[in-house]
């Protein structure tokens, strides 16, 4: 039997949830329209300094007018699972920032640079978001 208890969801997992379909949703947008330029122009000639600027301040008002309204005070479950989620995102961007790291030893075009530094930020905040929801529903 279905128990409405059970599917209520706490204030801080629908944080996660808008958090990581933001997360997931803005930068679609920003590698599609930026990655679609690739294949016929010189990256050195492609814009994307604004749109990624774009894309990060969009990211910001889209998770506040997302998310939900009310502020609850975390408990022990929720900063748990807050630290829990956050510490496997951060070996996520660490490792992507190694890989941005070493494209820029090797003297790779600053497109590729800042493109793979905010994919790592995209895929810290997406592995963080997703550990975190794994962590709500079926426990640390």
């Amino acid at each position: 039997m279905f128990d409405m208890e059970e599917a209520a969801v706490s204030y801080e997992e629908r944080r996660v949830w808008v958090y990581g379909l933001v997360a997931l949703v803005v930068p679609v947008g920003y590698f599609g329209l930026v990655m679609a330029q690739v294949p016929g122009t010189a990256v050195a000639d492609i814009g994307y300094v604004v749109p990624m600027l774009v894309a990060i301040g969009v990211a910001l008002p889209l998770n506040m007018l997302f998310g939900p309204r009310q502020r609850a005070r975390l408990d022990e479950r929720d900063a748990a699972i807050n630290r829990h989620g956050e510490h496997i995102g951060f070996y996520v961007l660490a490792a992507v920032t190694a890989a941005a790291l070493g494209l820029t030893m090797a003297g790779v075009p600053h497109f590729w640079i800042a493109n793979v530094l905010y994919l790592g930020f995209v895929l810290n905040a997406l592995t963080a978001s997703a550990a975190k929801i794994v962590a709500y529903r079926r426990g640390l």
